[in-house]
């Protein structure tokens, strides 16, 4: 018998600054971010919907709820993974985001699968 968690799905995010499509003067900064999903469980998993929290460095909170990521909704067999770009706008030259995706596994459980907190910077911006 397994150790491993039936419902189990680790995501990996990571942020680059957009120059050109920012702004400084009108306070828009814009950042593509990568994520990487992958479902460490023991059975197969379908990404349902998408809900972010995005925060900048005032504390102003946009949040950004849909089905899927960037059109699909994939299925996610153990140990397959899933990566996709997209992109977010914030007021300020430093931000977060946050969230999670609501899965369902293969016997219709659904869960959420976290997103880590991850920050949105402009270069040289932070130590």
């Amino acid at each position: 018998m397994s150790d491993s968690p039936v419902y189990s799905v680790l995501v990996h995010a990571e942020a680059f600054y957009l120059p050109e499509q920012s702004d400084e003067v009108a306070d828009r900064y814009a950042f593509a971010y990568r994520i990487t999903i992958t479902n460490t469980g023991t059975a197969a998993a379908q990404l349902l919907s998408r809900h972010w929290v995005i925060t900048d460095m005032e504390d102003r909170i946009q949040e950004v709820q849909g089905d899927g990521v960037v059109g699909e909704q994939p299925v996610l067999e153990p140990g397959q993974h899933f990566e996709y770009m997209s992109s977010a706008s914030i007021a300020t030259p430093v931000g977060s985001m946050q969230g999670n995706y609501r899965m369902q596994a293969a016997d219709g459980n659904q869960f959420d699968a976290e997103i880590p907190s991850f920050v949105l910077a402009m270069p040289r911006i932070l130590h």
